[in-house]
C-alpha cells in the first residue's frame, strides 16, 4: 500500500515536468521551392522576429495556440546565411538548429539553401581533405594557442610530397572555426582541387584575437610562432612563393599588415573587405615609403576584394588608391553585395584558383 501511494505521489510530481516540455519542432525547414520555414516555441514571449542576411529587414513570426511561432520566407536565393531570432528584446540563435555561427559577440544560426546545381561550398562527391585542431606554443604571447589546419585529399605525412600553405584569417569577433563552419573553406578547397582549378594546398586558420595582449602582436605570433610550427610539423614547400595569406574584415586588415610587411615570407596576399582603422595599419602605412620595385618583384599576386554595398567600400577604395599611388601592383575584385560571408566564400574561391600558379 505504501509503495502504491509513493508511486502515485511520484507520478503527480513528474506530470507537471512532462507538461512543461516544449514540443518537438523543426527549424529551419528548407522546402523544395526554396522557401524556408522558421519556428520558435514560447508561450510567454510577446513578440518574435526573424533577422537574416536574406531579408531586407526584420520579419515577424506568428504564434499559434500551442505557443509555436512561425514564418515562411518565399524564394530564398541559394546560399548559406546567418540568421537569428529577436525574442522580445533579446537576440538569440535558433534553439532547434545545431548549425551555429562561430562568433564571440553575437548568437546566430546558419541556414543552407542548396541550388539546383551544387554550389562551390556544397558537400559534393569528391575526395575530401581533413580538418585538424592543432595546439602550438606562442612565445610571442606566452601561451598555447589553437589553429585549424586543412590538409588536402591524399595528404600523407610519411610521403615525400610537399604542399604550399595558405594562412586564412577570420573577421572581427569571429573565431578560428568560422572559416570552416560558415565559410566552408575546406569544402571549397575540396571542390576546386577535384575540378583541377586549385592546387592541392594546406590551409591554416589561426585565431586572430590576441587580447588582452596588443592586437599588433598577432603579426608576430603568425610570423614567429605559427609559421615555424606549421613548417616543422607538415610537409610544406619552402620559400615565400609557396606561402599565401588571406583574411576578411579585421582579418583582411591583419592580412595587409602581415603580408605587406613580410613580402620575403608571403608572395601571395589576398585581402577581403579589409578593416584598416587600426593603430597597426596606421603605423605601417601612413608614412609608408616602400621600395615598390622590390615589393612588386617579391609579390606574385596582391589582391583586394570588396562588395559595392559593403559598409567598408569607400575606405577600401581609398586604400586601393593609396597602394596604387605607391606604385604597388594589385588586382581588385569588386562585386555586388555587402560585408557578408556570402561574398567571403566567393573571394576565397577566387584566391584558391589564383594562388601558387
Amino acid at each position: 500500500m505504501k509503495k502504491t501511494i509513493a508511486a502515485a505521489a511520484l507520478l503527480l510530481c513528474i506530470q507537471p515536468i512532462f507538461a512543461q516540455r516544449p514540443p518537438s519542432i523543426s527549424s529551419p525547414e528548407v522546402n523544395t521551392d526554396n522557401s524556408v520555414t522558421f519556428r520558435y516555441y514560447s508561450r510567454t514571449a510577446q513578440k518574435v522576429t526573424l533577422r537574416g542576411e536574406f531579408l531586407s529587414g526584420p520579419v515577424a513570426l506568428n504564434k499559434d495556440t500551442s505557443g509555436i511561432w512561425s514564418v515562411t520566407i518565399p524564394q530564398v536565393k541559394p546560399d548559406i546565411y546567418p540568421y537569428s531570432f529577436m525574442v522580445d528584446s533579446v537576440e538569440m540563435a535558433d534553439p532547434n538548429n545545431t548549425n551555429i555561427f562561430a562568433n564571440e559577440r553575437f548568437k546566430r544560426s546558419i541556414v543552407d539553401i542548396p541550388g539546383d546545381q551544387p554550389m562551390l561550398h556544397a558537400l559534393q562527391n569528391v575526395p575530401h581533405g581533413k580538418i585538424s585542431y592543432r595546439l602550438y606554443t606562442s612565445k610571442t604571447l606566452g601561451t598555447t594557442r589553437q589553429a585549424l589546419v586543412y590538409t588536402p585529399p591524399g595528404y600523407n605525412p610519411q610521403s615525400a610530397t610537399k604542399y604550399p600553405v595558405l594562412y586564412l584569417v577570420h573577421g572581427g569577433s569571429d573565431t578560428e572555426e568560422t572559416w570552416t563552419k560558415v565559410g566552408r573553406a575546406n569544402l571549397i578547397a575540396d571542390n576546386l582541387i577535384a575540378q583541377g582549378k586549385a592546387k592541392p594546398m594546406i590551409i591554416v586558420m589561426p585565431y586572430g584575437n590576441v587580447r588582452p595582449k596588443p592586437m599588433p602582436d598577432f603579426t608576430k605570433d603568425v610570423v614567429n610562432d605559427l609559421l615555424p610550427f606549421i613548417e616543422s610539423n607538415y610537409n610544406v614547400l619552402p620559400g615565400s612563393t609557396n606561402r599565401a595569406i588571406a583574411g576578411f574584415s579585421v582579418g583582411g586588415g591583419q592580412t595587409l599588415n602581415i603580408g605587406l610587411t613580410n613580402t620575403d615570407k608571403f608572395a601571395y596576399v589576398f585581402s577581403y573587405a579589409p578593416y584598416t582603422a587600426t593603430e597597426e595599419f596606421q603605423r605601417n602605412f601612413s608614412n609608408w615609403s616602400p621600395d615598390a620595385a622590390k615589393l612588386n618583384q617579391q609579390l606574385k599576386l596582391f589582391t583586394i576584394s570588396v562588395g559595392t554595398e559593403d559598409f567598408l567600400y569607400n575606405s577600401v577604395k581609398e586604400n586601393i588608391a593609396m597602394f596604387e599611388k605607391k606604385n604597388i601592383k594589385l588586382k581588385t575584385h569588386i562585386v555586388p553585395g555587402g560585408h557578408t560571408w556570402m561574398n567571403c566564400r566567393l573571394f576565397l574561391g577566387n584566391s584558391l584558383q589564383e594562388a601558387f600558379k
